[in-house]
């Protein structure tokens, strides 16, 4: 099964290219209110300027939320009854007219979103632990002015209507053949993630320093959890294209939208063999830890019962006996930001694990 990759050089605002409830998954991380790197980004769609506004902090943050909100307004438009939208997102601490104060970003999206009529599922904290010894912020080691540093962010999770339900044939396989590890369901689901960011740098970026991109893992997560084999997936904000690649990986359908037209050309020029080798190298690490599972658990002289088809190796539960995961075989440039990517057949793909070769 081949899947299609499509991006759109537009604002993420309105969308009238994307059907309604065409899209099963959203993942994405929007610019931050208020953090500086994305102050020009807001500034040029608000009729304010943000620098002359800022004895009014207050107002600037919700002027950049009112930014943010048509887009979860679309989102919920394209999103497919059952639908799940996941939304990373940081809270940002700033000092304006030497008043320093935090700005909720994740509350205030939040509560957008509930009035929208999203269902808020259990959200996840990514914890992006540092080693600086400078932590602390504000009077140092004296009480009672300084701050406690933001080491984490939120991934909040909203569903569209009620659970998805599954109804032909074709969709009760798909989803058979997408889940996911038992050993990795104990840790995916919970409500704290653990791993460090990605770098940001942009040097090949004349308007930006850094990217905020998310690291490859944590929306290869999300769409392993929430979405099945030959889904739609969308990233309103995609920046580098992050959330697309992990769909290549996942082998779901994906459409971007970027403003940033250098934004969509870093991601052109980065579509090539070494990428796929990469995604490829990916899905063979997350096998080989399978497998190093398996060895520590039967270890503890644990006995395992089931055998999963595609590959032979053993796995914890019958719902894990499905599970197929394809190599990625070609990318093909179809047209302008629009591609196509074919996968090693299932065999193949077995063979090629347990040969510890990549395609």
């Amino acid at each position: 099964m081949d899947t299609n990759h499509t991006i759109l050089n537009k604002s993420s605002c309105h969308i009238p290219e994307i059907q309604d409830e065409s899209i099963a998954l959203v993942v994405t991380s929007p610019p931050y209110p208020m953090i500086e790197m994305w102050d020009d980004s807001f500034q040029s769609q608000l009729n304010m300027n943000v620098k002359e506004e800022e004895s009014s902090p207050r107002a600037i943050f919700e002027q950049m939320h009112k930014v943010l909100d048509k887009v979860w307004d679309e989102m919920h438009r394209v999103l497919i009854p059952g639908g799940i939208m996941c939304i990373n997102i940081g809270d940002a601490t700033k000092t304006i007219n030497k008043q320093f104060s935090l700005y909720s970003n994740h509350s205030r999206i939040l509560s957008h979103c509930i009035s929208l009529g999203f269902d808020n599922l259990p959200n996840i904290i990514w914890r992006k632990q540092t080693n600086s010894p400078n932590k602390f912020m504000g009077s140092g080691m004296l009480p009672v002015s300084a701050y406690v540093t933001l080491e984490h962010e939120y991934i909040l999770i909203f569903r569209k209507d009620t659970r998805r339900v599954f109804k032909n044939e074709n969709e009760i396989v798909k989803r058979r053949e997408s889940a996911f590890f038992w050993e990795e369901r104990n840790i995916w689901f919970s409500d704290i993630w653990n791993f460090n960011g990605t770098s940001q740098s942009m040097t090949n970026i004349k308007s930006r320093v850094r990217s905020g991109a998310f690291p490859f893992e944590l929306p290869y997560r999300l769409i392993n959890m929430y979405s099945i084999k030959g889904d739609n997936v969308l990233d309103p904000f995609l920046g580098t294209g992050t959330t697309m690649l992990a769909a290549m990986a996942s082998q779901r359908n994906s459409m971007g939208i970027e403003l940033n037209q250098e934004y969509v050309q870093f991601f052109k020029s980065s579509i090539n063999e070494l990428k796929l080798r990469e995604l490829n190298k990916y899905i063979k690490e997350r096998l080989d830890k399978h497998i190093i599972f398996v060895n520590d658990y039967e270890k503890q002289k644990k006995i395992l019962k089931h055998i999963n088809k595609c590959f032979g190796f053993k796995v914890v539960t019958s719902q894990e006996c499905d599970i197929i995961i394809n190599f990625l075989d070609d990318v093909i440039d179809m047209r302008d930001s629009e591609y196509n990517v074919s996968y090693c057949p299932t065999f193949d793909s077995a063979f090629v694990y347990t040969s510890f070769q990549l395609v």
